[in-house]
């Protein structure tokens, strides 16, 4: 086999692999997905739904359905979350086709994950986008008057000066916590909902799959 197929053969397992542990999870997953570090992905993952959200929020527009969480969503969701260890712990025993059909449905899980978190965020931004531009202004004005207030009667003519760089290290550093806040929130609840899985598809498995399916691969 020449060494350039061979190699793409390798980084094509290397993908199904990564998917596999990404989908799958630690519990049904032969991969050592669990076994690295993925603080890259994390951060990846939260900048990936602040762009949706900021798409929708700035364009005001939809985007592939995002956002739009109702009864069905909740219903469909609530079915793959229950289903979720029967659904994957045959997944090395099926056909290709089989595989590829239980990855759809838990990138289509990971789907719903995305837009329901979408549907909690996207409220937060309450200002209009026509309005946006003037509600930073005066809040910086406010920002940098409050400072320099505070300063006034210590600094005297120094208020000014002390007043402008107290507030905008204020400025700064609300800038940098809400951005740190919109990448880790929405990892945050993706995580929360990936270890709820994990307990319910442990249980199932201890109760119900090792009991009655015992060769789980």
């Amino acid at each position: 086999m020449p060494d350039n197929m061979y190699e793409r053969i390798k980084k094509e397992k290397q993908v199904l692999d990564y998917l596999e542990g990404l989908l799958l999870g630690k519990l049904w997953s032969d991969t050592d997905y669990e076994n690295r570090k993925h603080f890259g992905l994390f951060i990846l993952y939260g900048l990936f739904v602040d762009a949706i959200v900021l798409y929708i929020y700035i364009l005001s527009r939809g985007l592939l359905g995002f956002g739009n969480i109702g009864p069905i969503h909740i219903a469909v969701f609530v079915l793959l979350f229950l289903a979720n260890p029967f659904i994957c712990f045959r997944y090395y025993r099926m056909p290709l086709w089989g595989k590829i059909l239980i990855l759809l449905v838990k990138i289509s899980k990971c789907y719903l994950i995305i837009s329901y978190t979408v549907s909690l965020l996207l409220p937060r931004l309450s200002v209009r986008v026509d309005d946006l531009q003037d509600y930073l202004i005066s809040y910086l004005n406010q920002t940098l008057e409050k400072y320099t207030e505070k300063f006034q009667a210590s600094a005297g003519s120094f208020s000014t000066v002390l007043g402008v760089l107290a507030g905008g290290v204020h400025v700064v550093g609300t800038v940098i916590l809400f951005a740190l806040a919109a990448i880790v929130i929405p990892s945050l609840i993706y995580l929360a909902i990936k270890l709820v899985q994990y307990v319910w598809d442990w249980i199932v498995n201890m109760f119900i799959i090792k009991r009655f399916f015992p060769q789980r691969k």
